[in-house]
Order: structure tokens, then C-alpha cells, then sequence
């Protein structure tokens, strides 16, 4: 019996060893368990995986996420491409501010081994606040894709205009239901523009 030249455990036939399929077959599938497997999902993984070795690698084909197991839990090493995208935005009374901060644009990438949400750009409102704006605002006119929506709340903090408005930055929150609203604006605060650049949190 000879083993592999990478101190893997891979165990092989030698010369002059009975032929036994059996155990090439298992050597074969050894291998399985320290090659970079593919699931669709997390949940698909979870699911197949019940009992993980540290070091098992997975890539998620539908979240493009390449993940590890580190002895106690799945972590991501790496993401796939992801290109920026336009906020669903609600047209009715807000538009992207493209002249000036560029589209309001989100994408999910991997940061420190976490998905990570990341935006840039901003918003400039089209139409006359109320004399009392409702708190919170929605921004958005449908809900964000479930790759892109965090566990828990996530309260960030977002510059906006002096113009109209005794503040320099409002309140904004990201739900676990993909929606993305902001707070603060009132009778007293309404700025013609928000930005988002350089605005991330977790997943």
C-alpha cells in the first residue's frame, strides 16, 4: 500500500498488492471530502453535509460564494464577481442623483470572510416633502434579492444635504425583508439629496 506524495491520507495500490477495488474505490472517494465540492445553496450544502470535516471546501454556485469549514462553522474565504446594481428605487418621489453622486447602486462581496453589502451613489428627492414627512421613509419600490438582504436589521448612517436641513446625515435601515428605509427627515429637516458612498454592513 503506498500513500500519496502530499501527506493527504490518500492510500493507494503498490506493485505486487493483491488487486482489491474496494480499495481503490475508497481511496477515489476520499478524495471527495478534500476536493472543492458544489452545492446550489447553503441550505443545499448544510443539508448533504451533516457531519463537515475542517478544512471541506464548498463553493455555492447560486450565492457565488467559496466557503470553508473551520472546524465549528461554514465561513466565506472568497466571492464570486458581483457587479454593481441600481437600487430598486421608489420613482414616484425620488429619482438617482446620476449628475452629481451617481446611481444609487448596491452589490454583495466578501469582506474579512463575511458577505458584505456595499453601496455608492444617491438619491435627490422630485417631488415637495409634506409639511410633516412620515418617519420612516420606504426608498424602495421592491424589495432587495434575498443574496443581498441581511439576518437582523442594520441601521447605517448616510450623509445628506445642508440645504433645507439642520442635519449632515440621517438614519437608514436594511431589513431582512429587503427593504431599505430612511429616518430623520421631518418639518424641519428636508434635504434635496442623500448619499450612500462608502455606506456598507453584514449580511
Amino acid at each position: 500500500m503506498i500513500t500519496d506524495a502530499y501527506a493527504q491520507g490518500f492510500e493507494s495500490l503498490d506493485y505486487g498488492d493483491a488487486p482489491d477495488l474496494r480499495v481503490m474505490g475508497e481511496g477515489l472517494l476520499a478524495m471527495v471530502g478534500q476536493c472543492v465540492m458544489r452545492f446550489s445553496t447553503a441550505s443545499a450544502r448544510n443539508a448533504t453535509l451533516t457531519a463537515p470535516q475542517a478544512g471541506m471546501t464548498v463553493f455555492l454556485t447560486s450565492e457565488r460564494l467559496l466557503t470553508v469549514y473551520d472546524g465549528s462553522a461554514w465561513v466565506v474565504v472568497a466571492a464570486g464577481t458581483s457587479t454593481w446594481q441600481n437600487v430598486p428605487l421608489d420613482m414616484t418621489n425620488w429619482a438617482h442623483y446620476t449628475a452629481v453622486l451617481g446611481n444609487w447602486q448596491y452589490r454583495v462581496v466578501n469582506l474579512f470572510g463575511e458577505p458584505t453589502i456595499m453601496f455608492r451613489g444617491g438619491i435627490t428627492r422630485v417631488t415637495t416633502y409634506p409639511a410633516s414627512p412620515p418617519s420612516p421613509i420606504t426608498l424602495t419600490s421592491t424589495a432587495l434579492p434575498t443574496t443581498a438582504r441581511p439576518t437582523a436589521v442594520r441601521p447605517v448612517t448616510v450623509a445628506c444635504s445642508a440645504g433645507s436641513s439642520d442635519t449632515l446625515a440621517l438614519k437608514v435601515e436594511i431589513t431582512p425583508g429587503g427593504t431599505i428605509a430612511v429616518f430623520g427627515i421631518s418639518s424641519t429637516n428636508k434635504p434635496p439629496w442623500v448619499s450612500f458612498n462608502g455606506v456598507f454592513c453584514s449580511l
